[in-house]
């Protein structure tokens, strides 16, 4: 394993009082897979990042990062290991090469094997056409990309990304993520952070759903998909959504219902249902529906989605709140 961590946890003292951002998280990552820490903002996932790359230190708990003990050795993780975080860290004022020149050599590279390594990164990330112009005229996706460079030029056998997407328009998402996989392809391991459920969903080989400092599920986008069965029906409600959940409540082809808070601009409310069959359930659900607001609930509908089930119906199941809603 290239991450191992058991009862990880991070306390921060805030106006003298004590903040459990990390509460007794336990990770392993394997060499050559893209694992993910998905969560909303604020659940601990950058926190925990930190810790596992020593730029904070843990409260709590034991780690080991590519073999090495975080407490004892941190020098020998940073060695071994990349890191970018949310901002980046380019410098505006020089070059793209310049700037991995400098990055090799501060990791003990000649000259020569220096600038043989960045001309090999600027390629791998398609930045040799801007590779002599400064950073600072770059766009938003060169950037990012240069910050992954930078992160990859000594060959690190783990690379920690912080939310590397967050700010791009989709074309430059899209590069992004087939630079990740690139990656991963060549041999490195990437531990990423996102709140982005098509993210996790398509990037992550593992990935665990974080909350509240805490892990509250883990496995295969697949695996923690198959946890919640079926189909799922959400429909929009105007009036009682809680009389309309009563209602359909027993009947036998449901097999969980949720009703979610009415929106307050719209006054719409999500009646969520998992079904095990969600195109024979909708003729029956509007036909009761229909038939109970004609018998005068007050009940009208707004709007109908059948889906199979997603990372934030896993999310929903696992906290009783939505991670679109939360982000």
């Amino acid at each position: 394993m290239l991450i191992e961590t058991k009862g990880l946890k991070k306390v921060f003292k805030s106006r003298g009082k004590a903040v459990e951002a990390v509460r007794g998280v336990d990770l392993s990552v394997k060499e050559g897979e893209i694992f993910g820490l998905l969560g909303p903002n604020g659940a601990g996932k950058t926190t925990t990042m930190r810790m596992l790359s020593t730029l904070i230190e843990p409260t709590e708990g034991q780690v080991s990062v590519c073999g090495h003990d975080l407490a004892s050795d941190p020098a020998a993780v940073r060695r071994d290991i990349g890191y970018v975080g949310q901002e980046g860290g380019t410098w505006g004022e020089v070059t793209a090469r310049e700037e991995l020149i400098m990055q090799g050599r501060l990791y003990g590279m000649s000259k020569k094997q220096s600038s043989a390594r960045a001309e090999e990164v600027l390629e791998s990330f398609q930045l040799s056409e801007f590779a002599g112009r400064t950073v600072k005229t770059y766009s938003g996706g060169q950037k990012r990309r240069l910050d992954i460079a930078l992160g990859i030029m000594h060959q690190p056998k783990i690379l920690f990304l912080d939310e590397p997407t967050t700010g791009l328009d989709p074309q430059s998402r899209a590069h992004m993520w087939d630079e990740v996989r690139s990656l991963r392809e060549r041999g490195t391991a990437i531990f990423l952070t996102t709140h982005y459920l098509d993210e996790a969903d398509a990037l992550c080989d593992r990935l665990a759903i974080i909350d509240n400092g805490e892990i509250v599920t883990e496995g295969t986008p697949l695996e923690l998909k198959k946890e919640v069965a079926g189909d799922v029906v959400a429909i929009g409600l105007t009036g009682n959504a809680a009389d309309a959940a009563d209602l359909l409540r027993p009947k036998d082809f449901i097999r969980e219902i949720e009703a979610g808070e009415a929106d307050p601009t719209t006054e719409v409310a999500i009646l969520r249902m998992y079904v095990d069959d969600g195109a024979a359930a909708l003729p029956e659900l509007l036909r009761l529906l229909d038939g109970a607001a004609k018998d005068g609930a007050d009940i009208a509908i707004a709007s109908i989605e059948l889906h199979r089930p997603s990372l934030d119906d896993v999310f929903l199941k696992q906290t009783g709140r939505s991670l679109r809603e939360e982000n």
